[in-house]
């Protein structure tokens, strides 16, 4: 086990109690202190009097310790700095003064982060930016084991962000290997397993992360586009003469099969080359009339 785990702070259960109670006594108090402020003002009997302000300070004072949470919000217990544990009970709750309480939320949150200029797998510049939810499991460590959780995820998601960059490409031109265009479910497990490891210190948990913006940088997206472009026009090219091949292969198939005509070598080259022609041409095909033979 590392050092740093061994040094983590570990959430723990606070010993606190139902402020519904506390307040009915408190109030009880408030008034058994007014009654006997009368009472030895009437009688002019000096230990009522400091009955009612002994009453009076331990109200006020134990006023002091009570606290609200809300659904899914925590209050992390201190006193005089040491951590006590955390009281995850929603409602009015009440401690026992001096101790402090801090309020966390438990709820899950989203992170937009902003675009970030960095360089893919190949050298390529390129504009990345992530979303990523993540709450709140561990109160202790996320108040006690980082500086400051909220600005430390954002960090976090940051350097997360530049590194899967540099694990794939923009795009697979080349190669045949998963890229960040191509493959975004790879790409958000692979961000979210690298965030959880970042973000376990602190007590954090990703529900999910995905990129929310992914593009070439502006010096080079006019060059990437046409690329993109011509890779499109290549491969549309490809299909249309793989189709055309096939569709030359049958019509021979059906001549010779119902006896149609017979064709030599060199007829049969002949036709494939029309054929072709017709197929693979961007423009409408002209039909040509011919009056004789190929031998004359």
């Amino acid at each position: 086990m590392s050092a740093q785990a061994l040094n983590r702070t570990v959430e723990s259960k606070a010993t606190t109690q139902n402020g519904i109670m506390i307040l009915l006594l408190c109030l009880l108090a408030l008034v058994l202190s007014g009654w006997t402020f009368w009472a030895g003002i009437e009688l002019r009997d000096v230990a009522l009097l400091v009955i009612s302000g002994l009453l009076l300070f331990i109200s006020l004072f134990t006023m002091c310790g009570f606290y609200t949470l809300q659904a899914n919000e925590a209050a992390a217990v201190t006193l005089f700095g040491d951590y006590k544990g955390t009281d995850r009970t929603p409602g009015l709750r009440w401690v026992v003064p001096p101790h402090m309480v801090t309020k966390i939320s438990l709820r899950a949150r989203n992170v937009t982060g902003e675009k970030l200029k960095v360089n893919d797998r190949r050298g390529n510049p390129i504009e990345i930016a992530a979303v990523v939810v993540w709450r709140v499991t561990d109160t202790a460590s996320a108040l006690f084991d980082v500086d400051a959780y909220q600005p430390f995820v954002d960090i976090q998601i940051e350097t997360a962000v530049r590194e899967i960059a540099s694990h794939f490409a923009y795009d697979n031109a080349e190669h045949a290997e998963p890229t960040l265009r191509a493959d975004a479910d790879q790409v958000s497990n692979m961000l979210r397993e690298k965030l959880q490891e970042r973000l376990i210190v602190a007590g954090v948990v990703i529900d999910e992360a995905k990129l929310s913006h992914l593009a070439y940088a502006p010096e080079i997206a006019s060059v990437m586009l046409r690329r993109q472009q011509a890779e499109a026009v290549l491969a549309a090219r490809q299909k249309i003469v793989q189709g055309a091949v096939e569709m030359v292969d049958q019509a021979l198939k059906h001549l010779a099969e119902k006896n149609v005509v017979e064709l030599d070598t060199e007829r049969k080259a002949a036709m494939v080359t029309n054929l072709l022609v017709v197929l693979c041409s961007d423009n409408d095909a002209q039909p040509v009339v011919n009056a004789g033979t190929m031998y004359q």
